[in-house]
């Protein structure tokens, strides 16, 4: 069974990108195949795998998560393969920009990204499709979500980390009366400095929201993670010591737990 889950905040800064890109490669290496989708303008998703030539490359040309969605069509054609065994990437186009207004206009444009995904989920070709959707809460992270069967939270651990959860909250509510099977998988709690106070306020606030699953494993701060994004490289490529290399890998061990 193929599962779709989307990266969601609609406040920046929360690790969500880098989450979603670690967290894919980790699973690639458990065995897991893995389909990556940018739904972000800025890229940063297929920044994660390929240099800044080559993102802007497949950002300016034909096969980018872009057209693929005017067109309104199967979006199998518009796969590419990453470096990696078991990962591969639908990458985004700055034209994306501009999908709300795109999405205006289309009949049933809740559906279109789910209706592009149905072939490929219903080959069983991936294990997972994990989506990186924009900091926002409008109709095109509505549309990641109605082609989405869970999300992932990530909230930073800081003063401002819980800014507009409840927000989110109030948004994935909205979209389950249009896909009521939509499921929370879990909060994910990223940029973690356990020598801060607001660190275990953070974790004591989400830990104690009612029917909210909170991952175990933390993300901490590391500084690897920012040369591995200098690199286009996944932390654990980049260096397999680093300490969020281990953490991100527990956290993909985690989440796959939750079906074996």
């Amino acid at each position: 069974m193929t599962r779709v889950i989307a990266f969601a905040n609609n406040k920046g800064g929360s690790g969500k990108t880098t989450t979603c890109a670690n967290i894919g490669y980790s699973l690639s290496t458990l065995g897991r195949r893995v389909l990556l989708i940018d739904g972000d303008m800025q890229l940063n998703l297929s920044l994660s795998f390929f240099d800044e030539d080559k993102v802007l490359e497949l950002a300016a040309g034909e096969k980018n998560l872009y057209h693929g969605i005017k067109k309104q069509e199967d979006l199998s054609d518009y796969i590419i393969r990453t470096p990696y065994d078991n990962l591969d990437l639908i990458p985004s186009s700055m034209l994306m920009s501009g999908m709300e207004y795109e999405l205006f206009t289309m009949w049933q444009r809740e559906m279109i990204l789910k209706n592009g995904l149905k072939k490929i989920k219903a080959s069983g070709e991936y294990d997972y499709i994990l989506i990186d959707a924009p900091p926002t809460l409008g109709g095109w992270v509505m549309n990641i979500l109605c082609a989405s069967d869970y999300v992932i939270m990530p909230v930073e651990a800081s003063p401002w980390g819980l800014f507009g959860v409840a927000n989110m909250f109030e948004f994935l509510e909205d979209v389950r009366k249009i896909h009521e099977d939509l499921q929370l998988l879990g909060i994910a709690i990223t940029k973690v400095d356990a020598r801060k106070n607001y660190y275990k306020q953070t974790c004591d606030i989400l830990r104690g929201t009612e029917g909210v699953h909170v991952f175990e494993q933390i993300i901490r701060v590391d500084s690897e993670v920012e040369w591995a994004q200098d690199n286009s490289k996944p932390i654990s490529v980049h260096k397999k010591s680093a300490r969020s290399a281990g953490e991100y890998m527990a956290l993909a061990k985690e989440i796959d737990e939750r079906w074996q």
